[in-house]
């Protein structure tokens, strides 16, 4: 990026001096009791009680929404309560019973909104129809959606270069949504589409489709819950994915053992209380007692991972030398290349340079080591403690080098599984929302769609981010998402925002963000996941992809918050009309009317979706 000055911390000035009181946990487990409580009071303070039960009763199950809080997948067996504290929180906020009316907005100020807290605009709620910020204006006021999508529609159609615009979609959006979206970006003629994979598992994919082949996961699962090892590293599946406790319980269950790589000791690797075992009689003392989890805790220094891993591998190669078992030569000889130069390497490295950048003792890497040389079931689980490391592509390497020395890949109950955040940003990347699209890809949308794509590769977040400060970015869309909070560098976003001509952005909430986002501004409210769609007068549903490249449906159920909320398909829908008119070879309505149509177009498109519609109709997906 742009040499810059470091930015200042934040500062909430409704928090006036008030203390932060830091309330230390007794427990030595995680979820539990407490967090059924929490859970519960949440919901209700949010959705309200008339709202609660059917929300919670159709978060996660077939016939119901998918979470929007994380990509963690559904059991095929499902129970009556298939969710988390943060799914169930994440549901809360999104069927929020608030109301944020563009009539009270207009009596607020930026400099008003902006000395309120970042829980207050959650809590405000959801917005009920468009609101504007004029040239010069100091406030939001209303607009109609005809006005509203007129005004962006003209200065997209007016941009001298349609690379002057970015594009930018959160992971929460749908895959139909995404496809239309990059669909009407790539029409307009530019690859400017960054989106919130650049900043956490986009390393994961560069380090992954050289060496497998697939820029995914390779396990599903039931892998996961019949796996002998699963070593979690970079990654506290307490806080960012707490139903993946629940597959760890059935590993240690069935006699398998949890490593953790960590530079802390985290409760949630510690020890597990589910609230699910209260379901069933035969497991309530285990409800009440809990389940110890890793058996191994090794704690790495942050950064340490890389030399850690190296170590790993050392150690390995040096225990093959003796009992001749410790690496798999036959999956090795049959399905691997570069091994003799990976032992090279690492054989060259001093144990006691790896000790010292990894934290980590010879002893323990050897350990881990002769625990990989006595099992083949062996799942590599990891998440943004990696990925947003500055080596993490080499490190994500190392890993996959120890699934494949030992072959632990591609059987069942071993393999690689990057545990993603937001519930669709895998998806999002499948349907094409990626600012370096393969020519397979664009040669295969021009010739169904017919029309010539870019090749030019566009923007990511970061260098987005450096052309809007460098007043290269005329006009800014946000499918969702909040780009100022997500970005490392708040101050250095915040000014490059506000040098943007118009930013328009596709939402639930007012946030921060809508504060300084450009000369003008547009909010345009739309649907979310627990709402009801009835877009071209019938119920749709949309799909999503998890972590584990199942792809599935989610339908809300909900009321909207108001008749002027509408879909994200139908907004890109007619954001893409207001901005061709009758120049557009694809016909925007007859797609958004029927989100069958836009699956039957994602098929023609994207290899992997044959027969989408019959197969994402069924009990468990694609």
């Amino acid at each position: 990026m742009e040499p810059r000055e470091r930015a200042e911390p934040p500062i909430d000035p409704s928090d006036g001096d008030a203390e932060v009181v830091i309330r230390p946990h007794d427990s030595t487990r995680a979820a539990g009791v407490d967090a059924v409580t929490s859970t519960v009071a949440v919901t209700l303070r949010q959705a309200g009680w008339r709202s609660t039960l059917p929300l919670l009763a159709k978060l996660n199950q077939r016939d119901g929404f998918d979470c929007p809080s994380c990509a963690w997948p559904d059991p095929k067996h499902r129970s009556v309560a298939e969710f988390c504290e943060n799914g169930a929180k994440a549901a809360a906020d999104a069927a929020s019973s608030a109301r944020l009316t563009p009539e009270w907005l207009a009596t607020q100020t930026i400099d008003e909104l902006a000395a309120r807290s970042d829980q207050w605009f959650n809590d405000a709620g959801r917005l009920t129809a468009p609101v504007v910020r004029r040239k010069g204006s100091d406030r939001y006021e209303p607009i109609s959606w005809e006005d509203a999508l007129a005004m962006a529609g003209d200065r997209l159609a007016s941009l001298p270069d349609p690379n002057r615009a970015a594009f930018y979609t959160s992971g929460r959006a749908s895959n139909e949504a995404a496809f239309m979206y990059q669909l009407f970006v790539r029409e307009l003629g530019t690859n400017n589409l960054p989106d919130c994979s650049n900043m956490c598992h986009e390393s994961s994919g560069v380090a992954l489709a050289p060496t497998v082949g697939i820029g995914k996961g390779s396990v599903t699962l039931e892998d996961i819950e019949v796996a002998d090892v699963v070593i979690v590293i970079g990654q506290n599946p307490g806080t960012n994915a707490p139903r993946m406790l629940t597959a760890l319980q059935r590993v240690v269950e069935h006699g398998g053992s949890i490593v953790s790589v960590n530079p802390m000791r985290e409760r949630g690797l510690v020890g597990v209380r589910n609230p699910q075992d209260f379901s069933k009689p035969w497991r309530w003392a285990k409800a009440v007692s809990g389940q110890d989890l890793a058996s191994m805790f090794v704690r790495v220094v942050p950064g340490g991972d890389l030399a850690f891993l190296i170590g790993v591998q050392k150690a390995l190669f040096a225990l093959d030398e003796t009992t001749g078992t410790a690496i798999d030569r036959e999956f090795v000889a049959s399905h691997v290349d570069g091994i003799d130069a990976v032992a090279e390497s690492v054989r060259a490295d001093d144990w006691s340079i790896l000790e010292a950048a990894s934290g980590v003792a010879r002893a323990e890497m050897e350990a881990l080591a002769s625990l990989l040389a006595a099992n083949t079931r062996i799942v590599w689980c990891w998440a943004m403690g990696l990925t947003q490391h500055e080596r993490a592509v080499d490190t994500i390497r190392q890993i996959v080098n120890l699934a494949l020395l030992r072959g632990a890949i591609g059987i069942p109950g071993a393999g690689l599984c990057p545990v993603r955040g937001h519930s669709n940003v895998q998806g999002d990347r499948t349907v094409g929302i990626y600012d370096k699209p393969s020519e397979a890809f664009l040669a295969r949308l021009g010739d169904v769609v017919g029309f010539d794509p870019p090749r030019r590769h566009g923007y990511d977040v970061v260098e987005t981010i450096e052309a809007m400060h460098r007043g290269d970015i005329d006009v800014y869309v946000s499918l969702g998402g909040n780009l100022l909070s997500a970005a490392p560098d708040t101050a250095f976003t915040a000014d490059a925002f506000s040098r943007v001509g118009l930013c328009v952005s596709i939402v639930t909430k007012l946030n921060r963000g809508h504060l300084v986002a450009g000369e003008e501004s547009l909010v345009l409210p739309c649907l979310a996941r627990p709402d009801r769609d009835r877009s071209g007068g019938k119920d749709q549903f949309v799909t999503t992809e998890n972590s584990m490249g199942i792809v599935t449906r989610s339908r809300g159920h909900l009321a909207p918050p108001s008749n002027e909320v509408r879909s994200e398909v139908a907004i890109v829908a007619a954001l893409a009309r207001a901005t061709f008119g009758d120049r557009s070879v694809v016909d925007w309505e007859h797609l958004s009317g029927d989100y069958d149509r836009i699956r039957d177009l994602i098929e023609a498109v994207i290899p992997g979706f044959d027969d989408y519609n019959e197969r994402v109709r069924r009990p468990d997906g694609i």
